[in-house]
């Protein structure tokens, strides 16, 4: 298939800069096996559930991961601005860096004006603005100070449109955050609230967590012409063997499994067998679930609304079939939904049997 099969047209005005508030006030649109579209609200979720169904949640926390500073060499000095992608070892991160025509390997950057600033070596560079970075610290030392530098790393298509401020340290991490590691938020849990955790479990809905730390390549846009082409960047995650086993013993007893959002149905995937029953899993995974895959570990997904083009709008796809979520997508634009990060989510029931 051609990425172009997945194009949309999406009017600005649709992204959401802002989430709801409350978190769980935001619209649901629940697709329903044959293709009913329902509109609902996220605090509708206990309704729409069964007792014996289970939610299956992304404990990873995102953490401050932009970082602004200053490269001197020679007497000259350039500021730079740093995400980081994914921690290599104790002291190393690979990161996005910009300009990053204005480093090379050797030079240091210094994130702080202080003494006692965090500092980094350039030990490698990549193509598109890729770098290797070394620190100055380690472990939980290196932590504390990039939770002391760094700002929430927002999507850019909210980043681009106006800057981090306070309230996104608190909108853009989950309630149940709990294992730092991620520089995106599993964003279809930003609509959890402790209300509605407990008003679920108060329904016989259990929640179960697993943990994928998210990448910043969630944002990366498709550059091959055609599906085949592509490959996915690869991320660290973990499922416990108790969980494997109580979401087994959750379809066994004729439950259903709700992942919420795609990072928790990516992993669940990778540790799934051709069964569909879960195994331990621990490592890294490149799974890239598109029309023409068949989807096991799951029988639904509440997932935020995607961009064009993306792998995210290609998975809903391979869920329920691509003129299904055109379908979807038309009426969430036509009636006023949300999208991305900060927006509306929908609930997706897993059809049988789709065709590419």
């Amino acid at each position: 298939m051609r990425v172009d099969d997945f194009d949309f047209d999406l009017p600005a005005d649709r992204i959401a800069l802002r989430p709801a508030r409350p978190r769980d006030s935001a619209r649901l649109l629940v697709r329903a096996r044959g293709g009913d579209l329902e509109d609902r609200v996220i605090r509708d979720l206990p309704q729409i559930l069964r007792p014996g169904d289970a939610l299956v949640f992304n404990d990873t926390r995102v953490i401050a991961a932009r970082l602004f500073g200053r490269r001197v060499r020679d007497g000259a000095s350039a500021r730079i601005s740093v995400t980081l992608l994914k921690r290599r070892d104790a002291a190393a991160w690979s990161a996005l860096a910009r300009p990053a025509k204005r480093l090379r390997r050797g030079d240091v950057i210094a994130f702080g004006e202080e003494a006692g600033s965090l500092r980094a070596e350039v030990t490698g560079t990549g193509a598109a603005g890729e770098i290797a970075l070394g620190f100055d610290r380690s472990g939980a030392a290196l932590d504390e100070a990039i939770a002391a530098h760094g700002v929430m790393p927002l999507p850019p298509y909210i980043a681009g449109k106006r800057p981090e401020d306070a309230l996104d340290q608190e909108d853009y991490q989950t309630v149940y955050a709990r294992e730092p590691g991620s520089v995106a938020a599993p964003t279809a849990g930003l609509h959890f609230t402790p209300g509605l955790m407990e008003a679920l479990a108060a329904r016989g809905v259990g929640a179960h967590f697993v943990t994928l730390e998210v990448g910043a390549g969630t944002f990366l846009p498709v550059k091959s012409e055609t599906l085949e082409g592509h490959r996915m960047h690869a991320e660290f995650g973990r499922v416990s063997a108790q969980t494997a086993e109580a979401l087994n013993a959750v379809r066994s007893a004729g439950g259903r499994i709700v992942a919420v959002g795609t990072t928790s149905l990516r992993l669940l995937e990778s540790a799934a067998q051709e069964d569909g029953r879960l195994r331990p899993f621990a490592g890294e995974t490149d799974i890239f679930i598109a029309p023409g895959y068949r989807v096991r570990a799951v029988d639904g997904l509440m997932t935020n609304f995607h961009l064009p083009r993306s792998t995210l709008f290609m998975l809903v796809s391979a869920l329920a079939g691509l003129d299904a979520m055109r379908a979807a997508y038309a009426h969430a634009i036509a009636t006023g939904y949300r999208f991305y990060s900060y927006g509306d989510a929908s609930l997706l029931w897993v059809e049988t049997g789709v065709s590419p």
